[in-house]
C-alpha cells in the first residue's frame, strides 16, 4: 500500500497543473500589502486589482499619485520581492476610495497578550511530540496555543461578569 500523500504537496500540485499557483501568489499582495509597502504608503493605498501583470492600485489623492509615480521601480521590487519572482510587471494608479485600516477587536487583543502558563506549554508540546511532519506539527501547535489563549481568555471573561 502506497504512503499517503501530505495534502500540502497535494494542493501544490493541483494549482501547477490548473496553472494558478501564480495568480494565488500574486493575490497574497492584498494580505502583506502595509508590510511591503509600508505604513505610511499603506494608509493612502490599496491594491483592486491585477491583469494581464500589471497592478491597479487605488490611491487616496492625486498628490498620492504623482507622488508613488517616483516610487514605482522601488514598488514593484518590493513587491516581486515579496512574491519570490516577478510576477508584476507595472503598476498603474488610481484616484479612489481607500478603506480604513479594520483595527482588531478588543477581544482579540487580548488573547494575543494572552499569556498560557508552564503546565498548558507542557501540555501542547506533550501532544505534538508524535508528529513527525515539521509544518504540521507548526501548525498545529499555533492552533493549539491559540485556542488556549482563547479558552484562557473566555474564563477570564466569565470571572469579570
Amino acid at each position: 500500500m502506497k504512503k499517503p500523500s501530505p495534502i500540502r504537496s497535494v494542493l501544490e500540485q493541483t494549482l501547477k497543473g490548473l496553472e494558478l499557483e501564480a495568480p494565488l501568489r500574486a493575490h497574497s499582495i492584498w494580505s502583506a500589502w502595509s508590510k511591503i509597502v509600508g505604513e505610511p504608503i499603506a494608509l493612502q493605498t490599496q491594491p483592486h486589482a491585477i491583469r494581464n501583470r500589471i497592478l491597479f492600485v487605488e490611491v487616496s489623492h492625486s498628490t498620492w499619485m504623482q507622488q508613488l509615480q517616483f516610487l514605482k521601480p522601488t514598488l514593484l521590487g518590493k513587491i516581486n520581492g515579496f512574491l519570490g519572482e516577478p510576477l508584476i510587471e507595472d503598476i498603474r494608479y488610481k484616484v479612489g476610495k481607500i478603506s480604513p485600516a479594520v483595527a482588531p477587536p478588543k477581544e482579540q487583543k487580548q488573547r494575543k497578550e494572552e499569556k498560557l502558563d508552564r503546565k498548558t506549554i507542557d501540555r501542547i508540546e506533550e501532544l505534538m511530540e508524535n508528529i513527525a511532519d515539521v509544518e504540521v506539527k507548526r501548525k498545529f501547535r499555533e492552533l493549539l496555543i491559540k485556542s488556549a489563549k482563547v479558552e484562557r481568555s473566555r474564563k477570564k471573561s466569565e470571572k469579570q461578569s
